[in-house]
């Protein structure tokens, strides 16, 4: 059982939708829902990826392959686009890192929100499918032989915003050599674009290292910074 808190009046129904669009596939089943509580009632699923202890290019080849199960065209339903999230994200960075005393360099601030107005003009109602939004090995449980994913972030955006959020995890590995190979090995196994990729894992590390340092949840959140400095004007060329 799921009790979706109140605080975004739309957050229930948009997940119950994102849910029932999914009808399990990729993602945690959804049984029955009752809208007005913000009450889901979820299948049962087993441990979590984040447990299992594997390898970070085990870790990534599961969510990669269990959220492509879950991309799916879902014209006219309702849920937030990718060019509302590039938004929000933009500003969310832009404001957070004021009120942090800007504690990355101003070069990687300009990065992301480059990054974010590019993806925001680039969204295509006609190419977006349904994303998880926030896909990570928390959200990733055993059920069977595969995963699923729980928490979706509800929204119709281009499948690279998904494997963008592959991109801010692990960001002490990521620096293991060059960082945009991730973003190449994504792109090559799903057909979808490094670019893209690429540019929405800038947004993503930007507004989850800020975030990570406005909760003090450390050393993620200084481990993050370090890497979006690290990338701060790389691109895919």
């Amino acid at each position: 059982m799921k009790v979706v808190l109140p605080s975004n009046p739309n957050a229930a129904r948009h997940e119950i939708t994102a849910l029932r669009l999914a009808d399990g596939e990729g993602c945690a089943a959804l049984l029955r829902d009752d809208p007005e509580l913000g009450a889901l009632l979820l299948e049962r699923l087993g441990t979590s990826l984040f447990k299992l202890g594997l390898p970070v290019a085990q870790r990534l080849e599961i969510l990669c392959d269990t959220v492509t199960r879950m991309w799916r065209a879902a014209p006219d339903c309702g849920l937030p686009t990718g060019a509302d999230r590039a938004r929000r994200r933009g500003v969310f960075i832009a404001e957070t890192w004021e009120m942090l005393d800007r504690p990355c360099s101003e070069q990687a601030i300009d990065h992301a929100l480059g990054c974010a107005h590019r993806r925001e003009r680039a969204h295509d109602a006609e190419r977006a499918v349904l994303v998880h939004g926030d896909v990570h090995q928390l959200n990733a449980l055993e059920a069977g032989e595969d995963f699923k994913l729980i928490d979706p972030d509800r929204v119709l955006a281009e499948a690279e915003c998904d494997l963008g959020i592959l991109m801010r995890g692990d960001p002490v590995e990521l620096l293991d050599g060059d960082p945009r190979q991730r973003a190449r090995w994504l792109a090559a196994r799903t057909g979808h674009d490094a670019t893209a990729i690429w540019e929405w894992g800038v947004i993503e590390r930007v507004a989850s290292g800020l975030h990570c340092e406005e909760i003090d949840l450390q050393p993620l959140g200084r481990q993050t910074l370090a890497a979006v400095d690290a990338v701060a004007g790389l691109d895919m060329s």
